[in-house]
């Protein structure tokens, strides 16, 4: 008997979950960012970027100014960080045990490497001991945070996310005056517009975009317990606040303060809680416009769903990216809501919870970005069915019921008389009955309604009993 393969030893990697193997090419940009490559490549900028403040400075005494050639070759440090300096970092941390340490080994390595790239008249050998000064682990790991987590928001995550919005917007210009039935709780109701109903949700999904585009990225480099105590007692009259907030907004970043050991990442808490929410709008997307397919209002185009449909019901063609979406955006929430309630929380000046949390902000964003790219070419798989809509609007001619109603109590506060009970007359008449044109326009001659009343309400149809709701839809432009 043959034996079986361990899959977790061949050559190749197998992906333990769906976003690096399944999903990976939708999701690889992230990975760039909020991989732990990526939270590496970072660790290891921003301590060049210390070491480069520092001597700037000037706050270090003794410390040697670094050329132009030398910060070049520091920064390029970064800028090279690829496959093989991953492999000779997870092999000095093998050693450390210690993931920011191996970092502060493997720059002091490239220190000690510099005269074979700037000569030997390069001072970079000899400010080892600048390297990670004054720093606990979480001075680098909060700004490398904040880093990968902006540049993974701003470059990858939002303009896919804003990309989408505008699909949707598009359609709801499209379609601003397509009259379509509505259903409240369920039930035929009021008609609206089909590109009305999508600029509402067009106008929710921007509404948190323009929220995620406003976050604030925060930073902090106070030391081990943010006091600047090591600072102080070493070089006693620098200007550490200044220093390090000179640090923190030269990354980019926005300085905070007051912190203990660690910044308290509740920008985090209140980023991922807006990144939820917007999830949300867009899990009501899905949701909506899987019902509308449902009921015949968008018909899929087989080549744009890229599916076969059913394995076993050749006429079906599933409306599988809207399905993907929901299950991944309840995922990518789920994440980040963890994410936002358990990162506001340090036991006294500092415990290791977020350590471990913080490293599934990738998955949790890309969840998010896998269900954006299913509903992008969802929705881009869609036609609407003009004629299903009419279908059902001139099936359901009680829903006038409503018009009928105001019309009545309107007339009557004008002073016509014989409009008592309305709200009675129109409910004996539709609740629990099928109501057609005929019946309805029965119904109106005999209220004894005033003439031009009459004559608006005779002239009534479901499907142009709309309101403004297509002239609703310009609230979507600039």
């Amino acid at each position: 008997m043959t034996e079986r393969v361990d899959l977790a030893d061949l050559t190749s990697p197998v992906a333990l979950g769906p976003l690096d193997g399944r999903y990976r090419r939708t999701v690889s940009p992230l990975v760039d960012h909020l991989s732990e490559a990526a939270l590496n490549r970072a660790r290891l900028r921003v301590e060049v970027e210390w070491l480069i403040h520092l001597t700037d400075t000037g706050v270090l005494p003794g410390a040697p100014r670094l050329t132009d050639a030398d910060k070049a070759y520091l920064r390029g440090v970064v800028d090279s960080f690829g496959a093989d300096e991953i492999a000779e970092l997870a092999t000095i941390e093998r050693e450390t045990l210690h993931d920011v340490k191996a970092v502060e080994y493997f720059l002091k390595r490239r220190l000690d490497a510099a005269p074979s790239a700037l000569g030997e008249g390069t001072v970079l050998p000899r400010v080892h001991e600048i390297v990670h000064i004054f720093c606990t682990s979480e001075d680098v790991n909060n700004l490398s945070y904040a880093l990968t987590v902006r540049d993974a928001v701003t470059e990858v995550w939002l303009p896919a996310a804003t990309a989408m919005a505008d699909d949707v917007a598009a359609l709801a210009r499209e379609h601003a005056g397509a009259a379509m039935l509505s259903r409240t709780h369920g039930q035929p109701a009021t008609p609206t517009t089909l590109g009305k109903e999508l600029a509402v949700l067009a106008h929710r999904l921007r509404r948190q975009l323009r929220r995620i585009d406003a976050a604030e990225y925060l930073g902090k480099i106070n030391g081990a317990t943010g006091t600047y105590g090591a600072h102080v007692i070493s070089v006693p009259g620098a200007d550490w606040e200044g220093v390090a907030r000179g640090f923190v907004e030269h990354l980019g970043l926005t300085w905070n303060p007051l912190t203990t050991q660690i910044e308290s990442h509740d920008w985090q808490a209140e980023l991922y809680a807006d990144v939820a929410r917007f999830n949300r709008v867009l899990h009501n997307l899905a949701t909506d416009v899987w019902t509308y397919i449902s009921l015949g209002y968008f018909a899929q185009r087989l080549s744009a769903q890229g599916s076969t449909g059913s394995s076993t019901m050749p006429h079906k063609v599933n409306p599988i990216r809207f399905e993907n979406a929901e299950a991944n955006l309840e995922i990518s929430c789920a994440l980040l809501d963890t994410l936002a309630a358990t990162l506001v929380t340090s036991r006294l000046q500092r415990d290791l919870t977020d350590s471990s949390t913080q490293r599934n902000i990738g998955t949790a964003f890309g969840h998010s970005l896998l269900a954006i790219d299913n509903v992008r070419r969802g929705l881009a798989g869609l036609d609407v069915d003009l004629a299903a809509l009419a279908r059902d609007l001139d099936g359901n001619w009680e829903v006038l019921g409503e018009a009928v109603q105001q019309a009545m109590r309107a007339a009557s506060i004008a002073g016509a008389t014989g409009m008592e009970d309305p709200y009675e007359r129109l409910k004996e008449l539709t609740r629990g009955r099928r109501v057609d044109g005929a019946g309805m326009r029965e119904f109106i001659s005999g209220l004894g309604l005033p003439d031009d009343v009459e004559q608006r309400l005779l002239a009534l149809e479901p499907g142009t009993y709309t309101g403004i709701a297509a002239s609703l839809v310009r609230h979507l432009d600039p």
